[in-house]
């Protein structure tokens, strides 16, 4: 069972805690507003607790689900007490019309150097994240350990980890986000899909 941080009070947050503590791992939630997230502490229950913003957060995995364009701030804030933990950056940096993706600065380069950030989860719409679906999360990064804590993670949920190679790949993961976006909007006509790969042997 691994410690879990999400910091972040939207849907996401809600969407990937949900299938957090229902694969029974210790949630911890964090937002700006306290009484927010506590509110979504005691929603997701199971032992879920609220953690006060800009405090060391307890999980040993601390998930970003924050708006793209806040994320480096919120990393930069942290500091330190990030120091050892393995940051999952789910964000899009999709601008408001989904033509483009939003230049952002890089989690990676205001993170601690003890706390490699993995790409994952962004190619996944949040509700669509529901317990008991089987789908396929691509992640990316550069260091090995954190990439095999992700990948147990993931699988952890019920999950497929795909490993789509290292962190220069992370830009191309929003791509796909971005990509996602406009099928649901286009082709697919509906959000209710989720992006698959199939092996042929």
């Amino acid at each position: 069972m691994n410690s879990i941080s999400i910091i972040g009070l939207g849907g996401m947050a809600r969407a990937l805690g949900t299938r957090v503590v229902e694969s029974g791992h210790a949630v911890e939630v964090i937002g700006r507003d306290a009484a927010k997230a506590e509110e979504l502490a005691v929603t997701l229950g199971n032992g879920a607790t609220a953690g006060i913003f800009g405090a060391v957060p307890t999980g040993d995995l601390v998930v970003l689900a924050v708006p793209s364009a806040s994320a480096a701030a919120i990393v930069t804030h942290y500091g330190n007490a990030l120091d050892g933990k393995v940051i999952i950056d789910i964000t899009n940096p999709v601008n408001a019309d989904a033509t483009g993706l939003t230049a952002t600065e890089s989690i990676a380069k205001v993170a601690p150097v003890n706390a490699p950030v993995v790409k994952a989860f962004n190619t996944v719409f949040g509700h669509v994240l529901a317990p008991g679906r089987s789908l396929d999360v691509l992640f990316a990064g550069d260091d090995a350990e954190a990439k095999a804590k992700v990948s147990a993670f993931i699988e952890s949920l019920g999950l497929r980890p795909l490993d789509a190679g290292g962190l220069e790949m992370a830009h191309w993961l929003e791509g796909t986000g971005l990509l996602m976006i406009n099928l649901a909007r286009n082709g697919a006509g509906t959000f209710d899909f989720a992006l698959g790969i199939t092996v042929f042997s």
